[in-house]
């Protein structure tokens, strides 16, 4: 079967690679002219299943009410005139019920601890390297109160086999020497021992290297502009003048993908989530962390890549505006030379933004729509590198008409309909 699929971000490449190996033919478009370029190279890096957890919740309504209010917080929403916001967000207040909560976070997780599974098979299957670490993550809390409550919350994780360690502030500093010097900024930390960090970019340039061999062909530099479909099936992609025309066809293009269904008529609830991230080079390697993690007030998160430290922070809602200042990055300046004081060298960092795609409820959109032929493989917000190859493999076993190996439902798109 000829596939095309849109969009060369992590998700897309290991659909790409997950469907050749399937034996499809197998053509990727994205406008960039390389692969994971875009908001795969502006993460911070997580591999993290034991941070799954939905951010519909019942505590996310007075967040959103602070930032409208000009209070600082993680989630910022700037009030503006957006239709397509407003219907986001009344459908983001639906899912903020403990029991919506409970369920979408239990969603994410399976797809995560299924997908770290996959990550690591394909790693060792194709030899890739991209400064993966398997040491844990740690997440750092600011107060005794705040750390009880997550001690609390993780309890729902290891219903579901997910044990997570509760450490104080001394057994912090075991576990990561660098912290050290700021032991004094937390009270003690969640340590997950089996999420891990790494380069989604690198992997990604490995992973693409593999699909050319199994024959994928990528179309990089020819964006998609739309869809020709009929009121059943999708007919062919618009690629500049050129009409691409293909058996299935699988949109994996993160935060375009409802820019790209308005010409066929077909509405996704996804809304871009504007992320920060500054990589910045390491000048006092003893000061700098060796495992990931994230300072959980300031939600800060970071990874090492070999003599860079990779940080990312914020979720702001402005639509589509890429634009950024240097009092963007503040936030995130702040909390490592707290964290970590004199481990960076500023002078090399560079600063970038990212649009995650958010679903109103937080699972992906991974499958068949109501068109015939085409598939969804978009939506994975702040996680689409901790989920990507196992989005990947549901979304394969779909097209083909097998049985997931997990439970598909909860990443259905039809689902889109109460939204």
């Amino acid at each position: 079967m000829k596939i095309a699929v849109i969009g060369a971000g992590v998700v897309g490449v290991a659909s790409a690679y997950t469907l050749a190996q399937r034996g499809h033919e197998v053509h990727v478009y994205d406008r960039r002219s390389s692969v994971a370029s875009d908001t795969s190279s502006s993460t911070a890096g997580l591999i993290a299943p034991g941070h799954s957890y939905a951010w519909a919740s019942p505590s996310a309504p007075l967040m959103l009410a602070r930032s409208l209010m000009g209070g600082q917080t993680s989630i910022r929403v700037v009030p503006r005139i957006d239709l397509s916001l407003l219907r986001w967000g009344v459908g983001f207040l639906r899912e903020c019920t403990p029991s919506r909560s409970r369920s979408n976070t239990l969603a994410k997780l399976a797809l995560a601890r299924y997908s770290q599974q996959l990550m690591e098979e394909i790693a060792d299957h194709e030899g890739l390297q991209y400064w993966q670490t398997d040491r844990g993550v740690l997440y750092l809390y600011r107060d005794e109160k705040e750390l009880a409550k997550a001690e609390r919350n993780s309890r729902l994780l290891a219903e579901y086999g997910r044990v997570q360690d509760v450490l104080t502030r001394a057994q912090a500093v075991e576990v990561e020497p660098a912290l050290a010097a700021s032991s004094e900024c937390f009270a003690g930390a969640i340590h997950d021992q089996v999420d891990g960090t790494g380069d989604p970019h690198r992997f990604s340039l490995g992973l693409a290297s593999a699909c050319e061999r199994l024959g994928v062909t990528f179309h990089l530099g020819d964006a998609v502009g739309g869809l020709q479909a009929d009121a059943e099936s999708v007919t062919a992609l618009n690629v500049g003048t050129t009409r691409v025309q293909a058996d299935a066809y699988v949109l994996s293009a993160g935060a375009s993908s409802p820019l790209l269904l308005r010409s066929c008529g077909v509405r996704l609830p996804i809304y871009p989530a504007k992320g920060y991230t500054v990589t910045a080079g390491i000048k006092s390697p003893d000061r700098a962390p060796t495992i990931g993690g994230i300072d959980e007030r300031t939600l800060v998160a970071w990874s090492r890549f070999g003599n860079q430290l990779r940080m990312s922070a914020t979720a702001e809602f402005v639509g589509y505006d890429r634009s950024q200042s240097p009092g963007d990055f503040a936030g995130i300046i702040d909390a490592a030379n707290e964290l970590f004081p004199d481990a960076l060298d500023w002078d090399t960092a560079e600063y970038r933004t990212g649009l995650r795609p958010m679903t109103p409820d937080g699972p992906p959109f991974i499958g068949r729509g109501k068109l015939d032929n085409l598939f969804f493989n978009t939506g994975h917000g702040h996680v689409g590198w901790t989920m990507a190859c196992g989005s990947a493999q549901v979304l394969a076993d779909t097209l083909d008409g097998r049985c997931p190996d997990i439970d598909p439902s909860p990443y259905s798109p039809i689902r889109s309909r109460r939204h």
